[in-house]
């Protein structure tokens, strides 16, 4: 970096506005969200997942048949679809201020982070929102960072604290920060 740059005035964020994020429900509702997340979701003593789905659903998930779900944090239910069969381990925290799906057969080991948000870095810092799509089959391992407008290809695999800024195609094993593909999932692809 050249000293000129380093010297940039700073972007004000008093200005500094949500972009293309829109609230789809009052306050009042994200309120009483948070309250039944911090109960029923969130809750490491809670140990009924079947409760926690259950919750979720009534808040607006689309949670499929079977899916496991330990104590995760989720921003807006209503902007999560998560297929059948699928793990959600413990401390997940999805940060979906616009839509997650998560197909079928799909696992987010412990702590990872999903965010389909961020912001302007270079003017404005206002909130910029795009979609995450997860595949079906796909091994998110723990402590992954997914970062919006990410699409994981089927039956990808994310190796432990890897960052995934860019979509992955299906099959893959990636790893690393950023990830970069390591070699195929299944060995007789190799």
């Amino acid at each position: 970096m050249e000293l000129g740059q380093a010297q940039r005035t700073p972007i004000d964020l008093s200005r500094a506005g949500k972009g293309n994020f829109r609230r789809e429900w009052p306050l009042w509702y994200e309120f009483l969200w948070m309250v039944a997340e911090a109960i029923f979701v969130k809750n490491p003593l809670q140990v009924s997942a079947r409760l926690r789905v259950a919750v979720l659903r009534l808040f607006g998930a689309k949670i499929g048949r079977k899916t496991l779900i330990r104590d995760i944090h989720v921003k807006f239910p209503w902007k999560l679809e998560v297929g059948d069969h699928c793990w959600l381990g413990e401390r997940v925290w999805i940060h979906n201020q616009d839509q997650l799906t998560i197909g079928h057969n799909t696992v987010i080991s412990q702590e990872s982070f999903i965010t389909t948000g961020s912001h302007d870095p270079y003017v404005t810092m206002d909130l910029m929102t795009k979609p995450v799509r997860i595949g079906n089959g796909v091994w998110i391992t723990s402590r992954c960072i997914i970062q919006m407008g990410v699409e994981i290809g089927d039956n990808a695999l994310v190796t432990p604290g890897s960052v995934v800024p860019k979509s992955l195609q299906p099959g893959g094993i990636y790893g690393g920060n950023p990830a970069k593909f390591l070699r195929p999932r299944w060995p007789e692809e190799q």
